[in-house]
């Protein structure tokens, strides 16, 4: 069967889709990332994009179920492998774009452990720290780890605290 130009123009629709909903789900992550400056105009493409995201993948994994449906008549056999791809992509997208992937990127140690100064050998000496001190009691919290898990809850003398970078 002869490719006509309209169906090489729905493929490359499709795939087009394909690509910007992969884009409005790397975007915001490659944006806002640990341990690299931001810069404001970067926070506000992502935030834009988070916020335009859930709707606009959604219109376009339905755009792209009607074109694969559309291209699946008449299609060659590696079309129509390669059309079931691109929906469970888009598919996909969409279901990630209602996820809060920052959640996951800054997320609290899973086993937080604490250490006599003297036996936290993974800190090194110079190393800055965010100290708290209550009641005579002293508790020190690395700033490399605080930078990217952003909140430790502990008690420091006996009161319950919520130290944050």
């Amino acid at each position: 069967m002869t490719t006509t130009p309209r169906r090489r123009l729905a493929g490359l629709g499709l795939v087009l889709l394909v690509v910007a909903v992969a884009a409005a789900i790397v975007v915001p992550i490659w944006l806002i990332r640990p341990f690299v400056a931001q810069t404001p105009r970067g926070i506000e493409v992502a935030f834009w994009l988070r916020r335009v995201a859930p709707w606009a993948t959604l219109v376009a994994a339905i755009a792209g179920v009607a074109l694969a449906a559309w291209l699946w008549r008449g299609a060659r056999w590696w079309t129509r492998l390669a059309l079931p791809v691109a929906v469970a992509l888009l598919a996909g997208g969409a279901w990630a774009a209602r996820q809060n992937v920052f959640e996951k990127m800054f997320s609290p140690l899973p086993a937080t452990r604490f250490a006599a100064a003297a036996d936290a050998d993974w800190v090194a000496g110079g190393e800055p720290v965010l100290a708290v001190v209550i009641g005579g009691e002293a508790h020190a919290y690395p700033v490399r780890q605080l930078a990217y898990h952003h909140v430790v809850h502990d008690v420091v003398g006996g009161v319950p605290i919520v130290a944050t970078y």
